[in-house]
C-alpha cells in the first residue's frame, strides 16, 4: 500500500489498538481460557501480507524472497505504468509481488457462533521485460461465519477446539482498471476480482500441555466477472506446530513452525481452463506470537519446499505481520442481548 489517506487511517487504527488499556487475562489450572491466549474472543487486528514470485523454473532460474527492485511494505508510488507489458518472455529479472493490508473483525454472537468480516487493501506489483505496473486499492471484502463443534477447552493439559464454517469473498476491489490507451491490466495485477468465491473451511486446533498444533483446511469456488474471467476451484492447507512459553508479567511466546500448501489448476474463461497461473506450491517456515495481556504480535515467514513447474515466476515466500487486540468477552449478543465485557 501506498501513504494514501486509506492506509492512514489504517495506521492510526494500528496506533489506537496499542494504546487501548488492556485487562487481564482469565486463567484456569494455569491454561488461558483457549488453546491460544483469547482464541475464543471477539478481537481486532490489523495485518500485513507479502506474497513473491520470481525465477522461471524451466530455466533453471533461482528465485529470491525479496526480488531487486521489490519492496515487501509499500510500493514506490500509488499507481505506475511504465510501459508495462504483460509478457513473461524469461527474464531473470521478472517478478511478481503481492502485498495486503487487511483489517480483520471476529465477534462471537454466541459462545459457539463466530462471524468475521476481512476488509484489505491490495497492494500489486508486476515487472516484466523491464517495465514495472503498480495497482493499488480497495480489495474484495470476505465475511464468513464458524461454528465451534468441539470446544473442549476448559481441562487442564489436553484441550480441542473443532471449527466448522464457510462463507465468500465480495466483488468490492476494482478489477477493470485501464491503461491511458484504454486497455484493460491484466487480472491478477488488479485489487478486486469481480467474482464472488464461496468457500468451505475446517480448523482444528488441540494442544498437549504447552505443546500445540492447528491445522486449517479450506476448498473454495469462484463465479465468472463481467469478462468471463473465473478461477478454478482451489484449495489450501495451513499447519502451525507451536509451544507456549509463559513469561513474567502477563507475556507469553509462541514460537512455531508454520505449514502452507495451495493448489489451483489456474485462471478460467468462459469456464474454460486456460492453465494461466496455475499453482501448486508448498512452503514451510517460522513464526512467534508475543501476547502481553489483551494484545498480540505476530510474524511468520514460508519459503517454498516444493513448487511445481509452470511457464510463470515461480513461488518465492509469504510473509505475515499482524498486531491484534482480543476483548474480554464473557456475554453474547445471542443470549439476553448481552454483549462484550471490558
Amino acid at each position: 500500500m501506498r501513504p494514501s489517506l486509506a492506509y492512514r487511517l489504517l495506521a492510526v487504527l494500528a496506533l489506537w489498538l496499542l494504546a487501548l488499556a488492556p485487562t487481564r487475562a482469565c486463567d484456569l489450572c494455569g491454561c488461558f481460557m483457549g488453546i491460544t491466549p483469547y482464541d475464543n474472543q471477539s478481537s481486532l487486528s490489523l495485518m500485513h501480507r507479502y506474497r513473491a514470485f520470481n525465477g522461471y523454473q524451466e530455466l533453471g532460474q533461482q528465485h529470491r524472497f525479496f526480488p531487486t527492485g521489490a519492496r515487501p511494505f509499500f510500493p514506490g508510488s500509488l499507481q505506475r505504468d511504465t510501459g508495462y507489458k504483460h509478457d513473461h518472455d524469461g527474464s531473470p529479472t521478472d517478478y511478481e509481488v503481492f502485498r495486503v493490508v487487511e483489517l480483520r473483525a471476529k465477534y462471537f454472537l454466541a459462545q459457539r457462533l463466530e462471524l468475521n468480516a476481512f476488509v484489505p487493501y491490495a497492494m500489486n506489483t508486476s515487472y516484466a521485460s523491464g517495465q514495472e505496473l503498480t495497482l493499488s486499492g480497495l480489495g474484495d471484502v470476505t465475511v464468513f461465519a464458524g461454528y465451534h463443534v468441539l470446544r473442549a477447552i476448559e481441562t487442564a493439559g489436553v484441550q480441542s477446539r473443532l471449527i466448522l464454517g464457510g462463507g465468500a469473498k465480495l466483488p468490492t476491489g476494482d478489477y477493470q482498471r485501464r491503461n491511458p490507451l484504454g486497455r484493460r491490466y491484466p487480472t491478477l495485477t488488479q485489487p478486486g476480482t469481480g467474482t464472488t468465491d464461496a468457500f468451505l473451511y475446517l480448523n482444528y486446533i488441540g494442544s498437549f500441555h504447552n505443546l500445540g498444533l492447528s491445522l486449517n483446511t479450506s476448498y473454495r469456488r469462484a463465479t465468472r466477472n463481467r469478462f468471463a474471467e473465473s478461477t478454478a476451484p482451489s484449495t489450501s492447507t495451513f499447519a502451525n506446530l507451536f509451544y507456549r512459553l509463559p513469561l513474567k508479567g502477563n507475556w507469553q511466546l509462541y514460537p512455531s513452525a508454520q505449514f502452507f500448501y495451495e493448489k489451483t489448476k489456474g485462471e478460467m474463461f468462459e469456464g474454460h481452463l486456460t492453465g494461466e497461473h496455475a499453482m501448486n506450491n508448498a512452503l514451510l517456515g517460522p513464526g512467534l506470537d508475543i501476547y502481553y495481556k489483551n494484545l498480540s504480535l505476530n510474524a511468520s515467514a514460508q519459503l517454498p519446499v516444493y513448487t511445481a513447474r509452470t511457464d510463470h515466476p515461480a513461488s518465492a515466500g509469504r510473509l505475515v505481520m499482524a498486531v491484534g487486540y482480543s476483548f474480554k468477552q464473557t456475554k453474547y449478543l445471542i443470549k439476553g442481548g448481552n454483549s462484550i465485557v471490558l
